[in-house]
């Protein structure tokens, strides 16, 4: 199972920009970034995206004197993986305590509670997934 790398919060937003299209060029991703927030500065975003590279969640390929950048994660796996590192640092890795604190302290629509509610149900009729070993390989 590939381990995934951590990506910052700055780097997120390269990432959505990367994910929502792709390939880019630097330029573009600048241009995109700075459309959104005009304090972005473009040596910071080149900064960013050389660690992305390092990190191995971004692929480049040179195109004359330009770089086209292209996710080599996806954003299902990086959410996934950031919602389970939030659940183990922030809750003890124990979802029914996170599950109560968003409930109780956001303003959910009767809309969003209903959806809520079919998700629990949905889930609850599904059988539960083996856990993993320590080899990304389920245990029998």
């Amino acid at each position: 199972m590939k381990t995934l790398p951590r990506i910052s919060d700055t780097e997120w937003e390269i990432m959505r920009i990367l994910w929502e299209k792709h390939p880019r060029s630097g330029n573009e991703i600048i241009a995109a970034l700075t459309a959104a927030d005009s304090g972005w500065h473009p040596k910071t975003a080149r900064t960013l995206l050389a660690r992305l590279v390092r990190k191995g969640a971004l692929g480049y390929e040179a195109k004359g004197r330009t770089y086209e950048y292209s996710p080599l994660v996806s954003a299902e796996d990086c959410v996934g993986t950031a919602s389970e590192s939030f659940l183990d640092r922030v809750f003890g890795g124990s979802l029914k305590p996170m599950l109560a604190h968003f409930v109780e302290r956001q303003k959910l629509t009767r809309k969003d509670l209903e959806e809520l509610g079919r998700l629990l149900d949905d889930n609850a009729k599904t059988p539960p997934a083996k856990p993993l070993n320590d080899y990304g390989d389920k245990r029998d």
